[in-house]
């Protein structure tokens, strides 16, 4: 009895390190995507390397895991599922979130994908993949949560583009010359873009594991279907590929890509494993600290600043964020009120 106590205590204490862990590898990555963009790398470029890093990776794995389970035959249905999941998740959201970072910082870029499960529940209550009933409290808790979430985005946006550049400490007093910076402004928006595309693009990952159960494999397909639409996005709005700058060789960047997809894999492949063993509210409570800790090293290494107002809107976007894990949490141990989403429990994608 005991050994098994102490086996879950040590359960427990690897998994809480391990996705705190998890969240310091992602806040050091936005701070190196938004110090690779500032030297003058293109996002289009990025995302073709790292995304081809995450096809070469994880193919083997899906070959050998999920073979038995890939489908007997390649439906049209199907086919444009990939697509558009290629398209909205690797494509579009890759890029608009990298654009965003570049105009605001990594710190706004953390904090703001913490939309998605509210996003998420709108997605799929209007698509008919969530039942909600207004009149439960765990629906209105949800439909609070969420309203949160967006306040606090817009909060945070409009702090953060009115914070001062002639500041230097960590968290900025407001001033009486407030003047909103544009850029700023764009940039945030683009983040609130990207988060919505990835709610949408997680909604109809969902629906495309019905027919395709084999989410490695499924990853890589969509990963390689997404490196040629970027390259041909980029080869239309450039009229060129671009394989490197003059700071960085291309075999640095295929190691530093080839380093972050295996990485980026290391920690979805953790994240499954606690959502495994622990389920998926505990492993998505995790994602604030994220933010912290990319305000903190984006202030270390890059002198960045961040003003009170936009701290308020996170706050704000935190307690929505866990309005609503809380909500979900309760309406799947429910018993007998007919409020279950009509999804799996335990489908990570979106439990």
């Amino acid at each position: 009895m005991v050994v098994y106590m102490e086996r879950d205590v040590l359960e427990d204490v690897a998994i809480i390190g391990g996705l705190v862990g998890v969240q310091f590898v992602y806040a050091g990555n936005s701070v190196l995507l938004g110090y690779l963009m500032s030297l003058g790398l293109s996002p289009f470029t990025i995302v073709i390397f790292s995304t081809f890093a995450t096809f070469i990776i994880l193919s083997p794995f899906a070959v050998y895991f999920e073979r038995s389970k890939w489908p007997k035959q390649l439906t049209l249905k199907l086919i444009i599922q990939l697509i558009l999941i290629s398209f909205g998740g690797v494509t579009l959201f890759q890029s608009l979130f990298l654009k965003g970072i570049n105009l605001t910082s990594p710190a706004v870029a953390t904090a703001m994908p913490n939309l998605a499960p509210g996003l998420i529940f709108i997605i799929a209550w209007t698509c008919r993949l969530e039942k909600v009933a207004v009149s439960c409290l765990y629906s209105k808790i949800k439909i609070a949560g969420t309203f949160l979430c967006v306040l606090g985005a817009l909060t945070m946006s409009l702090m953060q583009s009115a914070v001062s550049s002639k500041d230097s400490r960590m968290i900025a007093p407001p001033t009486d010359d407030v003047i909103f910076d544009k850029d700023k402004i764009i940039g945030c928006m683009y983040l609130i873009a990207a988060v919505l595309v990835l709610s949408s693009n997680v909604v109809l990952q969902a629906t495309t594991l019905g027919d395709f159960p084999a989410p490695m494999s499924l990853c890589a397909i969509t990963s390689l279907i997404g490196v040629i639409i970027t390259a041909m996005v980029q080869l239309v709005e450039d009229h060129d590929l671009e394989w490197g700058w003059p700071l960085v060789s291309v075999r640095e960047l295929i190691g530093f890509s080839l380093l972050g997809g295996a990485v980026s894999g290391a920690c979805v492949s953790f994240n499954g494993w606690a959502m495994k063993k622990r389920g998926p509210v505990l492993v998505s409570m995790f994602s604030p600290i994220g933010t912290v800790i990319t305000i903190v090293i984006s202030f270390i290494t890059l002198g960045e600043t961040i003003s009170l107002g936009s701290l308020a809107g996170m706050f704000l976007m935190f307690t929505g964020l866990y309005f609503v894990l809380w909500a979900k949490g309760k309406e799947i141990y429910s018993d007998g009120d007919g409020l279950e989403s009509e999804f799996d429990p335990e489908k990570p994608l979106l439990s």
